[in-house]
């Protein structure tokens, strides 16, 4: 426990949702959507954050080409072809970008910023936290490089793998940042304790996230569009009750992949034919939360 400042139990109190201040969403809606699409930078000269093909004689080979040159397919194609979907339902997105990554694929960057997507920090490159070399000075090199080619200083934060420090909170607000995605245990936002002020967690997912399904439980294609309605379907019945926050996150390089992008597609269809839903980001949806419920939250803290 050496070197451990606050456990998650003292950043975040037990609260059932059903005993909640009442959240506000964008345009009155009942259930809030936002599609999260990840850009990252995989270096050549370390081992691939994750795997497709098993090398022959096991171990973790370097350079690692087949790895790399699958990751490297979703943002030379696979983005693209997500893209076509994203503007066709004119869907507002977040790009939750490694830093480093805005250098490399400054098409993809420009065609985020053209669409006035929502830029989240990811890290500056796609390394475990717990890995990097100093976790402020990569936050903060994460920081300037998002504001330094949109203009706009980044409000929220994804890491890479979800990973975080003991600190990895008190360092997000201190440099500025006001919400995080890390955090998946609520539908709703909720606020977590820093040792300055608190910070505001936004609902991310892990189950209707494509690496679980498609590279961890290794699901059919179509997994990705029957899980993804059936929660969809669900938060939307128990929105009748409190708004409902929904997240929906793809990989270029998996859900990009020709035989699974008509599944995103499909996703994207169904949750548009609803009236009361709003497609939104993540600081629409935290500026809804810190002017209705966020207040008497922090006054019965």
């Amino acid at each position: 426990m050496s070197g451990i400042q606050m456990l998650p139990t003292d950043r975040i109190k037990y609260t059932p949702i059903t005993k909640r201040p009442k959240l506000s969403l964008p345009g009155n809606a009942r259930l809030a959507v936002w599609l999260i699409v990840n850009i990252e930078e995989w270096s050549i000269l370390e081992t691939m954050p994750r795997t497709v093909l098993t090398p022959p004689a096991g171990g973790q080979p370097t350079p690692d080409i087949p790895n790399w040159a699958w990751h490297e397919y979703g943002n030379r194609v696979g983005f693209w072809r997500l893209l076509k979907t994203i503007d066709e339902f004119a869907v507002p997105a977040v790009l939750a970008i490694n830093g480093k990554a805005i250098t490399s694929y400054p098409e993809i960057a420009d065609a985020a910023l053209e669409r006035e997507w929502e830029f989240m920090g990811h890290g500056y490159s796609q390394k475990n936290m717990q890995k990097v070399d100093d976790e402020r000075l990569d936050i903060r090199r994460t920081t300037r490089q998002i504001e330094g080619f949109t203009g706009k200083r980044p409000r929220g934060w994804l890491g890479p793998g979800l990973t975080e420090t003991w600190e990895t909170p008190d360092i997000l607000v201190e440099e500025g940042y006001e919400y995080v995605c890390d955090w998946v245990l609520d539908d709703q936002p909720v606020l977590l304790q820093t040792r300055t002020t608190p910070i505001v967690n936004i609902p991310y997912t892990q189950e209707c996230n494509d690496v679980a399904m498609m590279l961890i439980q290794h699901h059919q294609a179509s997994e990705y569009h029957q899980r993804a309605i059936d929660q969809f379907d669900q938060l939307y019945q128990d929105s009748a009750d409190a708004a409902r926050v929904m997240a929906l996150v793809v990989h270029p390089y998996i859900m990009g992949a020709p035989h699974r992008a008509k599944y995103f597609r499909k996703v994207i269809e169904h949750i548009s034919q609803r009236q009361d839903v709003v497609f939104t980001t993540g600081e629409q949806i935290l500026d809804c939360f810190s002017t209705s419920a966020a207040p008497a939250l922090i006054t019965t803290a």
